[in-house]
């Protein structure tokens, strides 16, 4: 898998692409920006310069430091949320998949409740129920997704479950914790790797669509959604404001798609070279 992503030019576009806006969010703070939080309305609404390269926003903010800094919110909370949901969807998607039953049951049908909603409506109200704010925005797409990654994890873990080499570490008598985690995590890790990958640019749209109706990331802390609603009405007057937030979303969620497509594809034929 490795080897065929060493070659693919989409891959290394794509991490490329990322890895500039990791290193701009990561460095944020050393560059020399100014406070990204910081009003001063003498300087509202001033056209790039070499003092502020993007220009300033309604509140004479620097859009250049309010991007950086606002990455750093956008990518880190939605990092967070996969750690969470493939932490938790991995061990209840590997226990319903591999002991099978009642608990399989009732996992299984726990997740149906959750995946009978549409994933935006679902997050909308346990918003409500929790409260606005970048942790309770967490706490909702976990809970809008760990179901998916659960009912996904179980299946594959079923299809591993009945391999050789598993059914001959039963019969020597390898216990099943060990055999899930010798056997079965090492298999599923590579699969989870392209499927949280894939979802990411998705988990971005969330957190940014939720900041944008007021419901994320609260003012005057920068994040892309925020200063989306905030650039709503200058729309006409300075579309630049809107552009630039609403560019760094669409390129971020870009590359993480395309980079999950070269893994995907590559992952996909080394799992059909090892099946021959």
């Amino acid at each position: 898998m490795m080897r065929r992503l060493f070659y693919n030019k989409i891959f290394w576009a794509a991490a490329i692409l990322l890895g500039l806006i990791g290193a701009g969010a990561l460095f944020a703070p050393q560059m020399g920006l100014p406070d990204p939080q910081e009003v001063n309305l003498a300087a509202k609404l001033l056209p790039p310069s070499s003092e502020h390269l993007l220009g300033t926003d309604h509140l004479g903010r620097d859009v250049l430091s309010r991007l950086l800094y606002g990455s750093r919110v956008s990518l880190g909370s939605v990092f967070i949320i996969l750690l969470l949901i493939v932490t938790f969807s991995t061990l209840a998607g590997s226990v319903a998949g591999f002991f099978g039953g009642v608990i399989d049951s009732a996992i299984m049908r726990t997740c149906d409740v959750f995946l009978t909603f549409p994933t935006i409506i679902l997050a909308m109200f346990f918003i409500a129920a929790l409260g606005t704010g970048l942790t309770n925005v967490v706490i909702a797409i976990f809970f809008t997704h760990w179901a998916w990654y659960a009912r996904i994890v179980r299946g594959i873990v079923i299809s591993l479950k009945n391999r050789e080499y598993v059914l001959a570490a039963r019969v020597a008598g390898t216990s099943r914790g060990r055999i899930v985690a010798r056997h079965i995590l090492p298999a599923l890790a590579p699969q989870l790797l392209v499927l949280s990958t894939l979802d990411i640019g998705h988990m971005m749209l969330h957190v940014a669509g939720l900041s944008f109706l007021g419901l994320g990331v609260q003012p005057p802390t920068p994040e892309w959604g925020s200063m989306i609603n905030d650039a709503r009405q200058y729309i006409w007057t300075q579309p630049q404001l809107l552009i630039y937030p609403g560019l760094a979303i669409f390129v971020s969620v870009m590359a993480f798609n395309l980079l999950g497509d070269a893994m995907r594809d590559a992952s996909d034929f080394s799992f059909a070279e090892v099946e021959s």
